[in-house]
């Protein structure tokens, strides 16, 4: 969107490092109108500085959005820390059961709602009753869920991060993972997505195989439901960073995390990422 439809409309655009926080005072132009954020990142689960950036760009009179899917609404207070407007993909935690398209925009002033229900109204956008009657029946067990997915979604990381195969567990509420501190201090709970990366003595050939072998984990882009989901990224790099087809993002479903750790084993055995025997 960044370099197409927005390039079009002659909207610069300008991207910069996740954990830049209070940093990001330096890369404000006049033509500022508004500093995005995402926080965890949602596949290599950078933490942001959010109050840092949001001082920042209020300092120059710029507004800060966040898309807080990752924590449901729940875990983060996006208005509590600053933020403006707070975005949230209701297709997944909301909704909860992967049969929904849905997405909400939230503003915390009167002056943002009129600036963001314009811009609604013009582009002609609307939900249809149904969708809002499945957001709304998620909305009953999100609380029972979400604390669900946070257990199951804890033993499956810190049973990866024992693994020799595994470089890096990306799960911010382990206290190994980057931005870790953050994490706890802004943050109240954690939800069912994380990443690994392989260690490099394991191919991008191998992680396919073991992608390929996982029987519960299904292999899709989309998390937050009810069942498990693998996706690898073959391309993906970032500034100083290149995981070479070894970085894995998974979602943790419903399903008994004792089976999942076994779907796992079984899956780096078969790839020959790492023998059964040192797995046990």
């Amino acid at each position: 969107m960044a370099d197409g439809l927005l390039k079009r409309m002659g909207i610069d655009i300008e991207t910069y490092d996740p954990l830049i926080g209070a940093g990001i005072a330096g890369r404000i132009r006049p033509n500022t109108a508004l500093a995005w954020t995402e926080s965890p990142g949602s596949v290599t689960r950078e933490v942001q500085d959010v109050p840092a950036i949001v001082a920042a760009a209020h300092a120059r009179g710029v507004p800060v959005a966040l898309d807080n899917t990752y924590m449901a609404g729940v875990y983060f207070d996006a208005f509590a820390h600053g933020v403006g407007i707070s975005m949230q993909a209701l297709t997944k935690y909301v909704g909860g059961h992967s049969d929904l398209l849905l997405g909400s925009v939230s503003v915390n002033s009167k002056a943002m709602f009129e600036r963001v229900g314009s811009a609604f109204a013009d582009l002609g956008m609307g939900a249809s009753p149904d969708d809002c009657s499945l957001a709304l029946r998620g909305l009953q067990t999100l609380g029972q869920r979400l604390e669900r997915l946070q257990a199951s979604t804890l033993a499956v990381a810190r049973w990866l991060h024992l693994q020799d195969c595994i470089a890096t567990v990306l799960h911010p509420a382990l206290p190994s993972c980057p931005g870790h501190e953050l994490w706890k201090r802004d943050f109240t709970g954690a939800t069912s997505v994380f990443s690994v990366v392989f260690q490099e003595s394991v191919t991008a050939e191998q992680v396919n195989a073991f992608i390929d072998a996982l029987r519960m984990f299904r292999i899709g882009m989309s998390w937050g439901g009810t069942s498990s989901l693998v996706m690898p990224y073959p391309d993906l790099a970032r500034p100083n960073r290149h995981y070479r087809g070894r970085l894995v993002r998974l979602n943790v479903g419903l399903e008994a995390p004792e089976d999942l750790i076994a779907d796992l084993r079984q899956a780096m055995a078969r790839a020959a990422i790492q023998e059964p025997a040192a797995v046990a």
